[in-house]
């Protein structure tokens, strides 16, 4: 039996991209993961996990004692080889520490200290690019959607909460439900539409009732759905900002019949439920290799624009004043495209 590591320390999508990765290891023995306290709970309950190293670089285990004291805990799982999913330095140095052989990307900060290196494509999808950390590229030419979908595992407690935020809402047991998650980390990546979305769907698809999913940060882009939908005489929308845990918005996402979202992690959320996915891009393209992988999926953007992408993961401000690649996209094209996607297959 093989023991593994699996060193993901970057965003919350990372490590829900990670998730196959991680499945595919534990075909083969024990898979440990070393994670940040921002994205280490979305492993719970995760049957591929046998633990969750959890990796406080910018607070508890930030400096030199910080990094001698995770590796110490990674060296106590037994585990020989590591899998270096987020490619800095510092990771590698954990690796090291550890004494653990690493298998990485060729285009990794860190990959001077890696016993491996794996071709970095950048024309997969990038779940793909992981997998191929494990299954070399000639495995991963032949991976399949299902395999390379994230996994992610709602508990009890999950679905509780979900039920309870929906029967607090009035929602009836049949009553479809399409979900909008407007925030970003990224300023340029949220849409700025979302509110007259919401009275375009009012009219398209009026049996449904839309649910707004997000961080507390969130409320205020919620409070304007809310009031969009409330103009144009739709049924009161259901705020989920702020009120759910990541798992727990997993267990929401299974429960509706789509998802319109920026690129951001709701969308990777959606794709591990294989909830029908509507991705809307600016300052990113899907090409990058982070667009939906649930069955039903779609993306919208501002193709024609020569400016686009303009950073790997969007910034604070468009860097050409003008933000095009959002504002230009209209609620009208993402009303029509969500509807074709929330009605019968």
């Amino acid at each position: 039996m093989t023991i593994s590591a699996v060193l993901q320390t970057s965003f919350l999508g990372d490590m829900i991209l990670t998730t196959p990765l991680i499945a595919r290891l534990a075909c083969d023995g024990e898979v440990h993961v070393v994670a940040t306290p921002a994205n280490a709970g979305v492993l719970a309950n995760h049957p591929a996990v046998s633990s969750v190293i959890v990796y406080d670089k910018r607070g508890a285990d930030a400096g030199v004692g910080g990094l001698r004291h995770v590796a110490a805990c990674l060296r106590a799982t037994g585990a020989t080889i590591a899998y270096m999913t987020q490619g800095s330095w510092r990771t590698a140095a954990l690796a090291r520490l550890a004494g653990m052989r690493s298998v990485g990307f060729d285009r990794s900060a860190g990959r001077w200290l890696y016993s491996r290196r794996v071709a970095y494509r950048k024309d997969w999808h990038h779940a793909q690019r992981l997998w191929a950390l494990a299954s070399h590229s000639r495995g991963a030419e032949s991976a399949m959607v299902e395999q390379l979908r994230p996994s992610l595992y709602p508990g009890a407690e999950d679905y509780a909460r979900t039920s309870a935020l929906l029967d607090e809402a009035g929602v009836d047991a049949g009553e479809p439900l399409l979900a909008l998650a407007p925030g970003s980390v990224w300023a340029t990546k949220r849409w700025p539409s979302y509110d007259a979305l919401a009275g375009e769907l009012v009219a398209r698809l009026p049996d449904f009732r839309i649910v707004v999913l997000g961080a507390a940060g969130d409320a205020p882009l919620a409070v304007a759905i809310s009031e969009a939908v409330r103009h144009r005489g739709g049924p009161p929308v259901i705020d989920a900002t702020g009120r759910l845990s990541l798992l727990g918005s997993a267990a929401l996402l299974s429960r509706c019949a789509a998802l319109v979202t920026n690129d951001s992690a709701p969308l990777h959320l959606a794709s591990a439920m294989n909830t029908p996915t509507l991705a809307l891009f600016g300052p990113t393209v899907p090409a990058m290799g982070f667009g939906p992988l649930a069955d039903r999926r779609a993306t919208l953007g501002m193709d024609a624009l020569t400016c686009r992408p303009c950073s790997a993961h969007g910034g604070q401000a468009c860097p050409l004043g003008h933000w095009r690649c959002m504002r230009e996209l209209s609620a009208r094209a993402v009303g029509a495209a969500v509807t074709r996607m929330a009605g019968p297959s």
